[in-house]
């Protein structure tokens, strides 16, 4: 058998090596499917769209001296409250909130019939998502 045919041996330190490097992978296995599945739902798509309308609809609505106090952003934490089962999906909805709000307050500075016209369109969108929503809950 010549030197080249020859299986090598492992020294202790590549030993401990290869050793480590499995225990790595065992471990990352194990948590790949808490990292791999985020909490997802099939409607997750409407519901970001919606939470997006709300935070649009609050900023024109106050810009637009509507009164409504915090009325959207209340509904928005009922929305949380119902569909923010974790700190991610949390983060997540009130992050399309946020963006909602400040895409529109770059926008419109003043209550135009413009801003008034994109109120009444979110208002019949969100009501909309929100029916079928509804409709398509167990």
């Amino acid at each position: 058998m010549t030197n080249a045919s020859r299986p090598k041996r492992q020294t202790g330190v590549a030993r401990r090596r290869a050793s480590l490097t499995l225990a790595a992978v065992a471990l990352l296995a194990a948590l790949a499917p808490a990292w791999a599945a985020p909490e997802t739902k099939p409607y997750d798509d409407r519901l970001l769209r919606l939470a997006e309308l709300m935070g649009a609809i609050h900023y024109l609505r106050e810009l637009c001296s509507a009164n409504d106090g915090q009325l959207w952003r209340e509904r928005m934490g009922e929305l949380l409250d119902a569909e923010g089962t974790s700190a991610l999906r949390r983060a997540k909805l009130s992050r399309v909130f946020n963006q909602g709000y400040r895409s529109y307050s770059r926008t419109y500075l003043s209550c135009t019939p413009s801003a008034q016209s994109t109120i009444t369109k979110f208002i019949t969108e969100g009501a909309q998502l929100s029916d079928g929503l509804v409709k398509s809950a167990p």
